[in-house]
């Protein structure tokens, strides 16, 4: 299944001069979201991932389902004041602004090898920030997974040098 022609793209949103890649009718399709989530288990199980870490809120809509099927742990990344034991935290620059990210501090250890998973590339600045959560364990990113990829804002270049599964590309369109 093409996930291409399942994605809806809208342009003006949320600003004119942005087209929107909407993947909601990824999750309304049952066969494509079990499709994507056995793509993205299959790619944990190649790169040797003992966990799957994603962002909220739509990062934990693919990476639930993948290590559900890939059976292995699941750990989120919140916004501050969602997890209620102890936390590490990572502030990373946005557009116009900082913004913050968490994790339980013992979600994983030493020896993890983490898959982290989001439903979209873009700048990389999410990413990079769960990337480096994920080195303050002294555990090791194996590998990043990604529905979507807006391969023209080249978030690629700031991510570790570790294998990358985009499902769909789009380059400047």
């Amino acid at each position: 299944m093409d996930l291409k022609t399942i994605i809806e793209s809208i342009p003006g949103y949320p600003k004119e001069g942005i087209i929107f890649r909407d993947i909601t009718p990824v999750l309304a399709n049952p066969e494509a979201l079990a499709q994507t989530a056995q793509q993205i288990a299959d790619f944990a199980k190649e790169v040797g991932a003992t966990h799957v870490l994603a962002p909220e809120a739509r990062g934990f809509m693919f990476g639930i389902p993948a290590a559900i099927a890939a059976q292995l742990p699941f750990v989120p990344v919140r916004k501050p004041g969602k997890l209620p034991r102890a936390v590490i935290e990572e502030t990373y620059e946005l557009e116009y602004g900082v913004d913050h990210l968490q994790m339980h501090a013992d979600a994983l250890t030493k020896d993890s090898k983490v898959l982290i998973v989001d439903d979209l590339l873009a700048t990389g600045g999410t990413v990079k920030a769960i990337s480096n959560l994920v080195k303050r364990c002294d555990s090791q990113v194996v590998g990043y997974a990604f529905v979507v990829e807006l391969d023209d804002l080249h978030g690629r270049n700031k991510l570790d040098d570790a294998p990358v599964l985009s499902l769909v590309h789009y380059e400047g369109e």
